[in-house]
């Protein structure tokens, strides 16, 4: 069987239990992952239903132009039905959003002008203002306003709910979804609703968006409007298409932590997923640990997942970019100097000639307490390297060997480094087989062995602000 086009792939995404994340959880936890949608996000389902009822109405002929305000994903399922259709596309977006967003609409064919994040509304410079000006110059064009258009909302009513009551056969007890333009939440919601009016619906709203205040205090409080780094959710107007109404709480989270979880669900779920994802799992996670008493092993909880991780290569999954804006730890700034001086124990290197017998190192190394020894010749040069592992391995295959001599068996020498070498390019190496390195003294201070343990070791340390001066040389492997 096949589709006669993409437009036939769009819909039935499958839900995913969560069991990595939140594990004393009180009841069960589902993701519904939209990114298998054709074009990547949830807003497949409404960019073919937007388009679909311009044309019943006849608000665009063919070979028309559609143009929409978007922060990536709405524009690239109105995108991939326009191709199918035989539409233009010109989307209008603002410079908070992902480079990698913008790259996709121009990639499937569309014209992206990108427009000032920091501007209200109704500032002609806006992206929605733009897009409504250009549907009013473009002959043959519509603007399809998302943010008003109830098509939004009929297409989750028709394929969203249905998909999630059937797919968990009835037993959906909670919905927890972020809400931008409000079209997913709330015909969702609606659908489901009406199957089982006992079902809770709860909104998750980025720290400096109007949602959350304005359904808990019916308030539209603009001091409280702020900008924020989650992507594709929240909103700084009321759209009409959110229906505050069917919604029975609201929780608000931080970018921070929307940007953590995400990263997490990638790591700990192999959900490779967006921003606003990671803020809905992280809402849905808070909700159901203030509501814990009242939760049970019969509780099913679904969260909204909109879109995929490939959108934020540059930002939530670049570390630089996370260090940046606070949401990763910045790495200490240690050396390798300081690594070797901060741990406890440090003795004079041990090493092994080429010629010793294996079996006078195997020795040597029971004696020190070490896992693995450099092989530096009489010219002092490092030529190779030993471990446990390889002279396990070794005798094994060769239990005779012990007097064979260690350049018989020898590995590929340590890295060498310099003492000044800083973390983030130690670690790297520290990842090798072996799990050492040489650190480097210059010619009158010689070498250390620096492993991963002893990295661990000061790192604990440095968090603690016991630093210290300068190694001299000395090693414990």
């Amino acid at each position: 069987m096949w589709h006669d086009s993409v437009l036939g792939t769009i819909g039935n995404t499958p839900l995913v239990r969560i069991n990595n994340i939140g594990t004393d959880l009180p009841c069960t936890v589902l993701g519904k992952v939209e990114f298998f949608n054709p074009g990547g996000s949830v807003k497949d389902r409404i960019g073919l239903s937007m388009i679909e009822d311009a044309e019943a109405k006849g608000d665009i002929e063919p070979g028309g132009t559609i143009i929409e305000g978007t922060s990536g994903n709405t524009g690239a399922g109105l995108a991939i039905a326009a191709i199918a259709k035989g539409y233009r596309c010109i989307f209008t977006t603002t410079d908070k959003q992902s480079q990698e967003k913008v790259d996709v609409l121009r990639g499937l064919g569309a014209e992206v002008l990108v427009c000032p994040t920091n501007v209200e509304p109704d500032d002609p410079r806006s992206y929605y203002s733009v897009a409504r000006r250009l549907s009013e110059e473009i002959p043959n064009s519509v603007y399809l306003n998302q943010y008003d258009n109830p098509s939004n909302v009929q297409a989750h009513y028709e394929t969203t709910g249905p998909e999630l009551w059937e797919q968990t056969e009835g037993h959906i007890t909670h919905f927890v979804a972020g809400a931008g333009t409000g079209g997913t939440i709330s015909g969702t919601s609606r659908y489901l609703k009406e199957q089982n009016e006992d079902i809770e619906i709860i909104g998750v709203d980025p720290c400096g968006s109007v949602f959350h205040k304005y359904f808990h205090e019916g308030v539209f409080d603009e001091d409280e409007i702020y900008p924020y780094f989650t992507e594709g959710v929240g909103e700084d107007i009321l759209p009409d298409n959110m229906d505050f109404d069917i919604v029975d709480d609201f929780v608000e989270v931080e970018d921070k932590a929307a940007m953590q979880m995400t990263r997490r669900l990638a790591r700990e779920e192999g959900l490779f997923i967006g921003q606003s994802c990671g803020m809905a799992m992280a809402g849905a996670l808070q909700w159901i640990e203030d509501h814990r008493d009242t939760l049970s092993p019969d509780d099913v909880v679904v969260v909204l997942l909109p879109d995929s991780g490939f959108r934020y290569l540059s930002k939530t999954y670049n570390d630089d970019w996370m260090r940046n804006h606070g949401f990763l730890e910045k790495k200490p700034d240690v050396t390798a100097d300081e690594v070797l001086s901060i741990r406890q124990k440090q003795t004079d290197v041990i090493d092994a000639s080429p010629d010793d017998a294996l079996g006078d190192v195997i020795e040597k190394m029971t004696d020190e307490g070490i896992s693995q020894m450099p092989v530096i010749d009489d010219d002092h040069e490092v030529v190779g390297s030993v471990t446990e592992t390889r002279i396990l391995n070794h005798l094994i295959e060769n239990p005779e060997s012990r007097k064979a001599p260690v350049r018989n068996i020898m590995g590929t020498p340590f890295p060498v480094v310099p003492a000044s070498l800083h973390l983030e390019h130690l670690s790297a190496y520290l990842e090798e087989d072996a799990g050492a390195v040489l650190v480097d003294h210059g010619p009158d201070g010689g070498y250390s062995v620096l492993t991963k343990s002893d990295l661990i070791s000061a790192l604990a340390n440095v968090g603690q602000g016991n630093g210290a001066n300068a190694s001299n040389g000395t090693n414990a492997s």
